[in-house]
């Protein structure tokens, strides 16, 4: 479902200076409300993942241990593309999704990493990435699908003014393209009543935001 809409008032009601780009940045109190909201996201994950079942545990090269792990690792990429957006994009919306999506996957990350503790498995565990997946997917340059490469990370860090829109929404529409591949297989594998329910949670976010972030790219390419 769509976040309800908010404005950057919420976030930052502190008037910045423009910087020479004639942006003017996220303050301080902006950017720190954002950071409690992840961490508040983290906790709530955390606590959900906590009302796991406990009947059944999944072992180290189960899908549902692989799936929690590598999106956990997919997600912190997402999470942290999306804290950028929100310090350096000039569109407000394109900062409203930045904080949607850096709260609601940081969210996810608690509840899978939650998954792992209650099944008495490691954060990392024994198989390689993407070992789970049935259908041959694999690591490529140490990328998941639809992962942003380091030189990729770089140039959005880098980018100013508008830029930084354009760049954030194509790499985070791969992104979530990637994802839900991901999703779909871990759904296709596994009968773990918990992890269904959150991975069709995640799907079902994030094909919404591929609606919304295709929206915002043109947006984005009219300046």
């Amino acid at each position: 479902m769509t976040a309800p809409t908010t404005t950057d008032s919420e976030y930052d009601d502190t008037p910045a200076a423009p910087d020479e780009d004639g942006r003017a940045p996220a303050s301080r109190y902006g950017v720190l409300a954002l950071a409690v909201m992840v961490v508040v996201g983290l906790l709530l994950g955390y606590a959900g993942g906590l009302l796991t079942p406990r009947l059944t545990r999944p072992g180290d090269a189960s899908v549902e241990a692989g799936f929690a792990r590598d999106m956990t690792t997919h997600h912190a990429q997402a999470v942290e593309m999306s804290l950028i957006a929100y310090r350096s994009a000039t569109l407000p919306e394109v900062r409203q999704i930045a904080v949607d999506i850096a709260t609601g996957q940081q969210g996810e990350i608690g509840a899978m990493q939650t998954w792992l503790r209650e099944w008495g498995l490691s954060p990392t565990g024994s198989k390689p990435p993407m070992s789970w997946m049935s259908d041959g997917a694999s690591v490529k340059n140490g990328l998941m699908p639809g992962m942003a490469t380091p030189q990729q990370m770089t140039a959005l860090r880098d980018a100013t003014g508008i830029e930084v829109d354009r760049q954030f929404l194509k790499l985070m529409y791969d992104h979530h393209l990637g994802g839900i591949h991901m999703i779909d297989a871990a759904l296709d594998e596994t009968d773990n009543a918990e992890v269904v329910r959150v991975a069709q949670t995640m799907k079902n976010t994030q094909q919404t935001e591929l609606n919304n972030l295709r929206q915002l790219q043109a947006q984005a390419a009219k300046g």
